[in-house]
């Protein structure tokens, strides 16, 4: 017998292949305590028969098998939300680990349970109603004031000055100054301003009743204060026919002739012969002659210092009509002194003329009767170039400072004095 002989099986009895003789290579199992007399129906113990191994699940290292945790889950489609969680009793949020606390919430922060969701509201009939209505009357509104806007736009295209732009109600808004801009002003051509000058067209000089001035010229300051006390007449019967040129009118000053410049002007002229300088706007009276005139005829001579005075105010009205500044540019822009002298004689019989003018318009006050004005007519007839000791032509020849001063005197018209459209004959 292979067993003992109480019927004891040996160690190593019931492993595979078992016999009396323990097979290489395996170590016989022996029992640390004592086990019960009955040990029941045998059972294999082959590692492939166990119940264990048949109801596992198959490792996914073994070759030829599948199983769930063979790889990640396949990830979820974009926009389907996730399966809940299941079969589990924790739920969402932080936990206490290591050196923190416990969280201050008192609930959760998240939760498996979604959260309750309100019921919706239900409206009675009659709020549904009225709603409507509300809504109804805005829309209406709204499209009449669309209407009405289009309306006020056509309007105003067509007319733009039919609504004013600023109600009555409302205060202006401050205009912003203008942005300072340079205007380059439209110049005038000389011959223009020459020829078509607004005093030919102002009307008749005006007659102011001006007496001549009763003082006697029989010494410096009294010829200078002759020439002063005639100087209110000349701004009176000159004002109204500058303004109505609309240019602004200014009075003269009246000097005494000095062949040295002074501090306030660098015009100077010629020794003993009385002269008006545009630049200071002054009268510049000889008083030599004046005084010589004076001793040897004393009325010849207070005609001749009244014409005189006429004459050197004819040249104060050209600088205001911006007529003197012209004649000198055309005198400049000569190309010859035949010219040049023409330009001068044009611009001299001219003031001659508005003289005369003056004279004309104030004869009966200022005595230009009787004898004084037969002397005013020689000395007329016989001023001119032909008198010059040097001979330049320059103020015109006595025949045509006479053919301009008689129909000035008798018309008393500036327009009788437009010497810059005349023939060169006339103003030789």
């Amino acid at each position: 017998m292979s067993d003992s002989e109480d019927g004891t099986p040996k160690p190593g009895h019931f492993l595979p292949g078992g016999s009396d003789e323990p097979a290489a290579g395996t170590r016989p199992l022996t029992l640390r305590s004592s086990q019960p007399g009955g040990l029941g129906k045998a059972r294999s113990v082959a590692l492939e028969d166990a119940p264990a191994r048949r109801k596992a699940r198959p490792i996914p290292t073994e070759p030829g098998t599948t199983s769930d945790y063979s790889g990640p889950p396949v990830a979820p489609l974009t926009g389907v939300p996730a399966p809940p969680l299941t079969g589990t009793r924790r739920i969402g949020g932080q936990r206490s680990t290591g050196w923190h606390k416990n969280p201050s919430r008192g609930v959760p922060q998240f939760s498996t349970e979604p959260p309750p969701v309100k019921p919706p509201r239900h409206y009675s009939r009659r709020v549904v109603a009225g709603l409507s209505a509300l809504v109804l009357v805005m829309l209406t509104g709204a499209t009449v004031a669309g209407f009405k806007l289009i309306n006020s736009y056509d309007t105003r295209v067509d007319n733009p000055l039919s609504q004013p732009s600023v109600k009555k109600s409302q205060v202006p808004l401050p205009v912003p100054p203008d942005p300072t801009v340079t205007v380059t002003a439209t110049t005038v051509p000389d011959l223009e301003r020459l020829r078509q000058n607004a005093v030919y067209k102002a009307g008749l000089v005006a007659s102011v009743s001006c007496k001549e001035p009763a003082i006697k010229p029989n010494s410096q300051s009294a010829i200078l204060r002759y020439y002063k006390a005639l100087l209110p007449c000349l701004d009176k019967a000159w004002a109204p026919v500058i303004k109505a040129s609309k240019y602004e009118f200014r009075s003269p000053k009246v000097v005494l002739q000095t062949s040295q410049p002074n501090a306030t002007t660098d015009c100077t002229g010629e020794e003993d012969v009385a002269y008006y300088c545009g630049e200071d706007e002054s009268i510049n009276i000889s008083w030599k002659n004046d005084l010589k005139y004076y001793k040897d005829d004393p009325v010849a001579a207070r005609v001749w210092m009244m014409d005189t005075m006429a004459h050197e105010y004819g040249h104060h009205v050209q600088e205001m009509t911006e007529m003197l500044t012209a004649a000198w540019s055309r005198e400049g822009w000569a190309k010859t002194k035949t010219e040049e002298l023409e330009w001068s004689r044009r611009k001299e019989l001219q003031a001659t003329c508005f003289g005369a003018a003056f004279l004309g318009a104030n004869k009966k006050s200022l005595g230009l009767s009787g004898d004084k004005l037969r002397i005013w007519q020689w000395e007329a007839q016989h001023s001119g170039d032909e008198y010059n000791p040097k001979k330049v032509r320059d103020h015109g020849s006595r025949k045509s400072n006479w053919a301009w001063s008689d129909p000035a005197f008798k018309s008393a018209n500036p327009a009788s004095c437009n010497t810059f459209v005349a023939s060169a004959a006339k103003v030789s």
